[in-house]
């Protein structure tokens, strides 16, 4: 059998458009030393980028929370995720959008960084393999925990993400698919890179940024089409003890999309899956239209 070619990864980088083995950053980047900069994760599908502009929101609201002044403002950021999209020309696609603090000498002052730097960049991303996704995850409480809010807050979405990596490495270690981080009160956050959701008496409920975890588009989207349909929905504190309870349990992101929660620490949860099966298809149906299109043509085809 003939294997699936594989989809090109694109940057762009200082004003142009570079396969991703010819793009080149700095050893003094700032974002490569400290950690120092802010990104977001968008999926087009069917050749649309999907709420652009709530993740373009969500962008600048980051860098202003760090002090980084962004060298481009909302149009022009726009229009480099859109040829980025266009270069690669696949209609399924993860881009990811970025924003160093730009070079400098060494140390952390960020103020002796004049120029700040854009990424964009293009390419696949596949979180888990389909039949993991379909049978559900396996979580596994790990010891990192969240950073508290009143020490980095969680709804900044930094380049700094030592925390999740290592939550997933510790995750992998054991021989489950994604990692349960907790905060430091012992409450529920959210997984290493998505947002988590518990279903109990028909409720959909979520934690709170407050908790430590990310104000995700994905997490909005699904609490938004959970009101359209009628589910109540609550965004409040949970524990380990609420999802053993929960009648369905499943994780949101950008690169995710929705996948359901099978197990936790080795127990069963989540049994039933009627609520996430109907979010899931409306999350589905809705991020194929609610999109700003890369290239003419793209309503035609959905047509």
């Amino acid at each position: 059998m003939a294997s699936t070619p594989q989809t090109p990864m694109k940057v762009w980088i200082e004003g142009r458009i570079v396969d991703a083995e010819d793009a080149r950053l700095s050893v003094l980047d700032h974002g490569l030393l400290y950690g120092d900069g802010v990104f977001e994760g968008l999926r087009i599908r069917e050749g649309r980028v999907f709420r652009l502009d709530a993740h373009l929101e969500r962008f600048g609201a980051s860098a202003r929370a760090l002090g980084l002044e962004l060298p481009a403002d909302g149009p022009v950021l726009e229009n480099i995720v859109l040829e980025v999209g266009r270069a690669i020309g696949a209609p399924e696609l993860y881009l990811r959008l970025l924003a160093t603090r730009g070079t400098g000498p060494l140390g952390v002052d960020p103020t002796r960084c004049r120029t700040p730097q854009i990424l964009c960049i293009g390419g696949e991303l596949a979180l888990y393999p389909p039949e993991v996704a379909t049978r559900g995850l396996d979580l596994a409480t790990v010891s990192v925990r969240r950073d508290p809010a009143a020490a980095v807050d969680p709804r900044v979405k930094s380049l700094n993400y030592l925390g999740s990596v290592l939550a997933k490495r510790e995750a992998i270690l054991r021989g489950v698919d994604e990692a349960l981080l907790l905060n430091p009160a012992g409450g529920v956050a959210e997984a290493a890179v998505a947002n988590v959701f518990a279903v109990r008496g028909g409720v959909l409920q979520t934690p709170p940024a407050t908790d430590g975890a990310l104000e995700g588009i994905t997490r909005d989207t699904v609490l938004e089409l959970a009101t359209a349909k009628g589910i109540p929905t609550r965004i409040a504190s949970l524990g380990r003890m609420d999802l053993f309870r929960a009648d369905e349990v499943f994780l949101c992101g950008t690169g995710v999309g929705l996948v359901p929660v099978r197990s936790l620490d080795g127990q069963a949860v989540g049994r039933e899956r009627a609520l996430f099966a109907t979010l899931e298809a409306a999350y589905g149906e809705r991020s194929r239209w609610d999109g700003l299109p890369i290239w003419p043509g793209a309503d035609e085809a959905l047509a």
